[in-house]
């Protein structure tokens, strides 16, 4: 099964119609599809995943290695409900916090500020081409997610690592992202990522020559009217490598309201905090109740 690539190369000329085309039908079909010719630096990208595995090796690996689901899965307790990753999250817009971070070094913070950057441009472009595809006007999507202050965007950073027995714990537990348009940086050799579709898990490859594997959120799906569907996904542990997962986050802010575009099928007038709320309680649960609870608390129910 291939997973759709979308060569943004190929929109300015002959052949825009038919990537537009394949763009829609891996949104409506697949929920998830990568991305060439994007745009972004590729040795700025090859330089923030050589910093964040650094910066791992430095600071986080020992204390994850001590960490408690360590010690539970080395004595061969199945855990569910808890994810063998070590993560930390930057916040960049609409408050740019990255200097904040005073555990990282002024190297990594300013690589990664120049890469969101870049990022930024390439996912308003996707919501862009989202909205024609959908009929709607091109910045519906960007205006949608604003509120006042404009998209919020952060980094989940996160690296996978080696372990022991990987039969008895996931690296993330199934689930599908609560916001917009994600875009990951992943590593070029471990594997683990898989996609739910049609009832099969799809195995996501490694990103040969720094594609950019994308996958749409809940309130995609939710201002989409149901066209765009948010896909289940987990990360699977592996025994023999350590995978760097960067997936970068662009959603509404926590004030925007959400409503379908064209008609009233899914929850509408919600605050994404509010959805957030019920995610933080439900994100390893199915999306469908977890809609019917936001339909039945905006109607006061």
């Amino acid at each position: 099964m291939e997973i759709p690539m979308i060569d943004f190369s190929k929109l300015e000329g002959e052949e825009r119609s038919e990537t537009m085309a394949l763009l829609h039908h891996a949104c409506e079909k697949w929920g998830f599809f990568q991305i060439e010719n994007h745009g972004v630096d590729k040795q700025l990208m090859e330089k923030v995943k050589k910093l964040v595995n650094q910066h791992y090796e430095e600071k986080m690996e020992k204390s994850f290695y001590n960490s408690e689901i360590v010690k539970s899965v080395e004595d061969k307790n199945k855990t569910t409900d808890i994810d063998w990753e070590s993560t930390f999250f930057l916040w960049h817009r609409p408050n740019n916090k990255i200097n904040e971070y005073t555990n990282l070094s002024e190297e990594l913070r300013k690589t990664i500020d120049e890469y969101i950057d870049q990022l930024i441009k390439v996912a308003e472009k996707l919501s862009e081409l989202m909205c024609e595809n959908l009929g709607l006007e091109k910045d519906h999507m960007k205006m949608a997610f604003s509120g006042t202050k404009g998209p919020s965007v952060g980094t989940k950073v996160a690296k996978y690592p080696k372990c022991p027995h990987p039969e008895l714990v996931r690296g993330l537990r199934e689930h599908t992202d609560a916001g917009g348009i994600i875009l990951l940086l992943q590593d070029d050799q471990v594997p683990g990522l898989e996609f739910l579709k049609e009832g099969k898990w799809v195995n996501i490859p490694p990103s040969k020559n720094n594609t950019i594997f994308v996958n749409t959120g809940d309130q995609v799906e939710v201002l989409s009217n149901g066209y765009y569907k948010s896909t289940v996904h987990r990360v699977m542990t592996d025994k023999d490598g350590s995978r760097l997962s960067i997936a970068t986050f662009y959603n509404p802010n926590g004030e925007s309201v959400i409503s379908p575009a064209p008609k009233l099928l899914y929850p509408n007038r919600y605050t994404f905090q509010d959805y957030l709320k019920l995610y933080s309680s439900t994100k390893f649960e199915e999306k469908g109740p977890r809609f019917e609870s936001m339909k039945k608390m905006v109607n006061g129910q």
